[in-house]
């Protein structure tokens, strides 16, 4: 049996988790065994998932398969987008110069900020009175 060809890339943004695989096909993209654009509800997380792509124009010769997990919807769109990012450059490495230039490369490290001890929550104090 033939070598299966897949190049894989692993993005994460707050907590979530996206696992990436481009294999040459047609151009069919699939989210945890789901069609991307079932997924993805709004025309926001779907853009955000595919930008990847449409800076490198190759979209049509690569099926994308991705597994997410955790954190939010739009979270997971924007794990998949640099997880597709880092896929593209394990298959091609001159494209990253493009993808850097349009800030696909940098992961967002942004995430939720702890409760912190004696406080109601990250900033949020108990509220005080006097009497």
């Amino acid at each position: 049996m033939a070598d299966l060809i897949q190049y894989y890339g692993t993005g994460r943004r707050k907590s979530s988790i996206a696992r990436v695989f481009l294999r040459p096909g047609s151009g069919k993209f699939t989210v945890n065994k789901k069609e991307c654009d079932v997924y993805f509800v709004t025309a926001q997380q779907r853009a955000a998932a595919k930008r990847s792509l449409g800076i490198a124009d190759i979209g049509e010769t690569f099926d994308v398969i991705t597994t997410v997990k955790g954190g939010g919807v739009m979270g997971q769109a924007d794990a998949v987008k640099l997880g597709i990012a880092r896929a593209l450059m394990v298959f091609n490495p001159e494209l990253r110069k493009t993808l850097k230039a349009e800030g696909l490369v940098t992961r967002d490290s942004r995430g939720k900020e702890r409760k912190k001890y004696g406080q109601k929550g990250a900033r949020a104090r108990f509220q005080f009175s006097k009497r």
